[in-house]
């Protein structure tokens, strides 16, 4: 019984990191891009653009968020390296 709880316990933690990073991080980046969209509209008859602020900040948002996971994703895959060559131990390495 005990192995059958241990193994439940492993498959929802991969579970949730595969939807976070596997579905959650290209959903965030579709937002980011609908965001980007809507933050500049052209009145139809011409003149000025009018931007909508915190659609872009949101876009803003969503893009530093992609960039962080990509970040740190290359430095987790290169903690072993950090701490051989620059005595830099990150996530526990």
């Amino acid at each position: 019984m005990h192995t059958l709880v241990t193994n439940l316990n492993a498959l929802w933690q991969v579970t949730v990191a595969g939807l976070l990073l596997g579905a959650g991080l290209p959903i965030v980046f579709a937002v980011g891009v609908r965001l980007w969209s809507i933050a500049d509209t052209v009145p139809a008859e011409g003149g000025p653009v009018h931007r909508n602020y915190p659609a872009l900040a949101g876009a803003y948002a969503c893009f530093a968020l992609i960039i962080a996971a990509i970040v740190t994703g290359i430095v987790y895959t290169a903690k072993a390296f950090l701490a051989a060559r620059f005595g830099i131990h990150l996530f526990g390495a």
